[in-house]
């Protein structure tokens, strides 16, 4: 999904600076399963521009992700550390690949609420490398340097978290789940942005 850019600079306006910094934190979030982590991670990225608007600037937006995922990430070494050891020991069954109305409109009613509490009930290590690799397009070199893994251990744990993720859904969109507000709570982290006066929201 790409984000538009003011023509004048190049740059974010307050508003959509506000949706990027809030969808960097929906990432730290679901990578971590930590909402007080996730906060402080993402509020050090952006504390650490002169301005919102300057930190999102086209060309640094890439970078800003990858400082997010590193730190976020560096929070949680240990648990991936034991989840990759669970991860080596399961076997790769065959299972059907997903349809596409499996995976709904994230911005649909519901729908975000059933996707973000399917990728938090995986295991740690695996629901890394399938967000990194599936969800956010990195490569897997990239995601098996971020997560000091070898790329067939990356490659496994993607496989075994698109599985879960596919039965977790599954399994929710057959009545054992009752649809609610996010569980990435949001709100708390656009409140911290309104205190921090970093941006102005209407």
């Amino acid at each position: 999904m790409g984000t538009q850019m003011t023509e004048s600079d190049g740059q974010l306006t307050p508003e959509q600076a506000k949706n990027r910094a809030t969808s960097l934190y929906r990432l730290a979030f679901l990578l971590t399963g930590d909402r007080a982590r996730s906060l402080d991670v993402t509020l050090e990225a952006i504390d650490s521009g002169d301005v919102m608007t300057s930190f999102f600037s086209n060309w640094i937006q890439s970078w800003s992700q990858r400082l997010v995922i590193a730190k976020a990430l560096a929070g949680i070494r240990e648990q991936l550390i034991a989840s990759a050891r669970r991860t080596a020991s399961l076997r790769i069954e065959k299972f059907a690949l997903p349809s596409r109305n499996l995976f709904a409109d994230p911005d649909s009613d519901g729908a975000g609420g059933h996707i973000e509490s399917a990728l938090l009930s995986i295991d740690v290590f695996p629901r890394c490398a399938l967000l990194l690799t599936v969800f956010e397009g990195m490569s897997e070199e990239d995601a098996a340097i971020l997560l000091d893994a070898d790329l067939d251990s990356v490659r496994k744990a993607r496989i075994i978290g698109l599985r879960e993720l596919t039965r977790n859904l599954a399994r929710m969109r057959g009545g054992a789940y009752t649809a609610g507000e996010s569980r990435v709570h949001t709100r708390e982290f656009t409140t911290c942005l309104k205190k921090r006066c970093i941006i102005s929201i209407n």
